[in-house]
């Protein structure tokens, strides 16, 4: 979500915008502003999956969304910590890194989100959006 007036996320991190953080307290954007941000902050995140796991490229478009994502929201240290699911990604088993995803203490830091996410990488669909084997197997 968009919030245009700096407040603290679930980590108590002062955040703008559309997650952007460490900011100073009282911090306030224009829409504008928020929307040159997030590109950059996408960005960086990008740069970092490129020179950390290179391999991420390679995954479908809504599985390396959920990458970047993560990565946006947690930083690429932090997403190099979960080697299992990362692991599990490389090699296709999305249900395994999806089930390691949800099993960690961001999961529960951020909850929906978290579920979301994983949802992205285990069905390689967005919410609402019917999976690769719903299409396959819809009339």
């Amino acid at each position: 979500g968009l919030r245009l007036r700096a407040y603290r996320d679930t980590a108590g991190v002062w955040t703008v915008g559309y997650g952007h953080a460490h900011v100073a307290p009282g911090t306030t954007w224009t829409l504008d502003r928020a929307e040159a941000e997030l590109r950059l902050d996408v960005a960086a995140a990008m740069r970092d999956l490129d020179h950390a796991a290179p391999w991420w490229r390679e995954v479908d478009a809504v599985r390396q969304d959920a990458l970047v994502e993560i990565t946006f929201n947690i930083g690429i240290g932090a997403v190099l910590g979960f080697h299992r699911a990362l692991a599990a990604m490389r090699a296709g088993a999305w249900g395994a890194a999806a089930a390691d995803l949800l099993a960690s203490a961001w999961a529960r830091e951020v909850g929906a989100r978290a579920t979301r996410i994983a949802g992205m990488i285990e069905n390689n669909a967005r919410e609402n959006q019917p999976s690769e084997n719903q299409k396959r197997t819809s009339p």
